[in-house]
């Protein structure tokens, strides 16, 4: 066989040879040690926790190091392709903090290493699938999808590996004649790969027996896998490369030096391995992560799914207003497990100055706590300082919830609501996410204030009298002291406690406590039995809308 001619009686449209690209990418200009790393989603219109998950370690790994980290589009698969699944992409990331040296955005390509999107470097793959032809490498495959099932039911019978290889390859030893009336006769086909490997076979000891790839792993240590023997689809009809392909081909001349990708991955590594050495490509270092798991509802653990865990979607985070900070800060106690002690002892340093590496990676199933996030995004929004908190609400809310403008009037308003309490000597943790702080929060506007709590048995009859001496004795410039005493004052004279231990002592004497009474008073002017000190929220509050609330109280 000449495959010189096969190849290009295959690709008359390639001029350009493997060298032209070398030269057109040629290696990185980079410190020694310096990692490239590439986040490569798919533009499904889906961007979910697992892309998130690799790209903080992709950023990380790479931006510690002074290297690379670049966005690539793997479009290849035009029936999953969703019109604006791109800028959902782009904004995403954005949305959480992921910021890429290079690659594809809103602007364009950013970088000289594109174009970054796969189904624009088409010419590319053919040139180097061409070389793969030239070589005796790959072969066109003309096979119909009614002869494959037919050798997928012999296969089946016969109790072998479904798929095309050794006998099955039909079209693996064609003649270059055979291949030219094929393709006169206008039939349609495929490259595969010519593999040099076989399938494991059964020895005298009962065992199967066959040559192994082995690949270490950056989180997994040493690999040890059955070779490819398939002869695996690098070109469908259409011209297009499979992944398998596209991937091999954009990370070598991308100069990818770690590829950092989930363990669904790992049965196709050996493909990819079989690839890269015919290409005569380095490998690069694979980093298969574990995947996202969460405790059921039977108390298993299981992966996240798109169907039932509305928290795989990266929209949820977003629609709900989980700080990327809170985000970046609980990913990364799943991602490396000495982080948290690093935390601990660091409650004030910058996240980047923690030293990420794929050795603290679990290998196994990595565990998903939404409780676990809400509590880290506690921690992490006490850091965070009210004005910018301020800042950051108002911008989500204006993507995301523009039903809360009212709460963005006044911002110097909103500094002081967001602020209250975080300066205690134990502080309170009262924020988690954007739409949970408007709820929490919403008592301060007239516009969300309602009452939503019952009044306290012990009081509920005498809610009037007590609102009426509160309101008599009301006066906004007391201080904490001051106001608290009148409070107990209206107690007594009520008939209650005037403190909870002598109701507990002597409960005949009394009809409540104190803090019966002080709750009507909290209830009438947040809604709430529960909330922040009510002498800080009416000093933030101002005295009118203090007085308004219990007289409208009054007149309900």
């Amino acid at each position: 066989m000449d495959y010189q001619k096969l190849a290009e009686m295959l690709f008359p449209q390639i001029t350009k040879t493997p060298e032209d690209y070398e030269k057109m990418y040629p290696l990185r200009n980079l410190p020694e040690g310096a990692k490239v790393t590439r986040l490569g989603p798919s533009p499904t219109g889906f961007m979910h926790l697992g892309n998130l998950y690799g790209a903080f370690a992709d950023e990380r790994l790479a931006h510690q190091s002074g290297g690379v980290f670049y966005l690539r589009i793997e479009d290849t698969d035009d029936k999953r392709y969703v019109e604006g699944a791109v800028e959902t992409i782009i904004h995403s990331l954005d949305f959480f903090g992921i910021h890429f040296d290079e690659g594809a955005s809103m602007d364009g390509d950013k970088g000289a290493y594109g174009d970054y999107t796969q189904s624009h470097r088409g010419p590319i793959y053919q040139c180097f699938v061409k070389k793969l032809v030239s070589e005796g490498k790959a072969y066109p495959c003309f096979l119909t999808e009614e002869e494959i099932g037919k050798i997928r039911e012999q296969q089946e019978a016969e109790k072998k590996t479904p798929g095309i290889y050794g006998a099955y390859a039909v079209c693996r030893n064609w003649t270059i004649e055979q291949i030219q009336e094929a393709i006169d006769a206008g039939k349609p086909y495929v490259i595969r790969l010519k593999s040099d490997g076989h399938p494991a076979e059964e020895g005298a000891d009962g065992n199967m027996h066959g040559r192994r790839v082995c690949v270490k792993d950056a989180i997994r240590g040493t690999l040890d896998m059955p070779e490819n023997f398939m002869d695996t689809v690098i070109l469908k009809q259409t011209g297009i490369p499979t992944y398998h392909f596209a991937h091999v081909v954009d990370d070598h001349l991308m100069r990818t030096t770690h590829v950092v990708r989930g363990a669904e991955w790992l049965p196709s590594l050996p493909i990819h391995v079989e690839l890269f050495d015919k290409l005569g490509f380095e490998l690069p270092t694979y980093c298969h992560t574990a995947q996202l798991m969460k405790i059921g509802e039977d108390g298993n653990k299981r992966k996240l799914s798109k169907r039932k865990d509305p928290e795989l979607s990266l929209d949820y985070y977003r629609s709900q207003g989980y700080h990327p900070a809170a985000v970046r800060e609980y990913l990364l106690t799943i991602l490396n497990s000495n982080y948290e002690e690093w935390r601990m002892a660091n409650p004030d340093a910058d996240i980047d100055e923690f030293a990420f590496t794929t050795e603290k990676m679990s290998n196994s199933g990595a565990l998903f706590d939404l409780n676990k996030l809400n509590d880290v995004s506690k921690d992490t929004l006490l850091r965070i300082p009210a004005t910018e908190l301020a800042e950051w609400l108002h911008s989500w809310s204006q993507e995301f919830a523009p039903e809360y403008e009212y709460v963005f009037r006044d911002m110097d308003l909103l500094t002081q609501i967001l602020d209250l309490g975080r300066e205690d000597r134990k502080p309170r943790k009262d924020l988690i996410y954007a739409r949970q702080i408007m709820t929490f929060i919403g008592y301060f506007f007239d516009e969300s204030f309602e009452i939503e709590d019952e009044y306290p048995e012990e009081a509920a009859a005498d809610r009037k009298n007590i609102l009426q001496a509160y309101l008599d004795s009301y006066d906004h410039n007391d201080d904490q002291e001051n106001w608290f005493n009148k409070i107990r004052e209206i107690a007594v004279d009520q008939g209650y406690a005037a403190k909870p231990k002598d109701y507990k002592k002597n409960p005949e004497e009394y009809k409540g406590h104190v803090g019966h009474v002080s709750t009507v008073i909290r209830i009438a002017l947040m809604g709430r039995s529960q909330s922040p000190d009510v002498w800080m929220i009416q000093q933030i509050m101002g005295e009118n809308k203090v007085r308004a609330r219990i007289e409208a109280e009054l007149n309900r």
